[in-house]
């Protein structure tokens, strides 16, 4: 699945194939491998405003934001190869608003959890992308996005996430969401920090 969207509670977390699959649209792949993970690419900031104007200019004013989020966002951090976007949407269970335009520019709808902050996420055309669609005023997106100003601005709690990512993502993991829930405990740790700052 995807690795940027961490619960703050375990049990809401899918382990199972079975709920894995649940949320997963289409057919469910194994990974059965350890993560990839390489240094910080200066490229990733162009590669995301490139997706982000495409999206622009298919769902116009629908997209009512758009942010690069996840590693690939924070210079210096090292992360998987994929870049990870934000997009708020007025309803994002309101699918046919936006899905069908996006799918005909060639997005692929990949993952649906009606449970969880009502989240949607899309799969790129052509660039190796994890497109997060939330409903505007969402409380994980004010979290996604501290996270990653915290880290931006935080060489200390940078290290200390890239120290984890890196031993974790050595072990052998069934899916990748497997490794995104076991780091969920570091990325509370420095949430903690970020937001005893505010």
């Amino acid at each position: 699945m995807f690795s940027i969207s961490q619960r703050k509670n375990s049990s809401s977390m899918p382990t199972t194939d079975e709920e894995l699959q649940r949320n997963t649209v289409g057919e469910l792949k194994l990974h059965n491998a350890p993560i990839t993970l390489v240094e910080y690419d200066p490229s990733w900031p162009e590669l995301f405003e490139r997706e982000a104007n495409r999206i622009r200019s298919i769902l116009g004013s629908k997209a009512l934001q758009i942010e690069h989020v996840g590693s690939t966002s924070v210079p210096g951090l090292c992360a998987k190869p994929i870049i990870d976007m934000l997009m708020a949407v007025e309803d994002s269970a309101d699918e046919p608003s936006y899905v069908q335009a996006l799918e005909a520019a060639g997005y692929m709808l990949r993952i649906r959890e009606s449970d969880w902050f009502k989240h949607r996420l899309f799969k790129g055309p052509d660039t190796d992308i994890n497109l997060h669609v939330f409903s505007s005023g969402t409380s994980e997106i004010d979290r996604m996005l501290r996270f990653r100003d915290w880290l931006r601005s935080n060489e200390i709690d940078r290290e200390k996430y890239a120290q984890v990512k890196r031993r974790l993502a050595k072990k052998k993991w069934r899916h990748v969401q497997h490794y995104a829930n076991v780091k969920t405990s570091i990325v509370q740790e420095i949430m903690e920090r970020a937001n005893a700052n505010i």
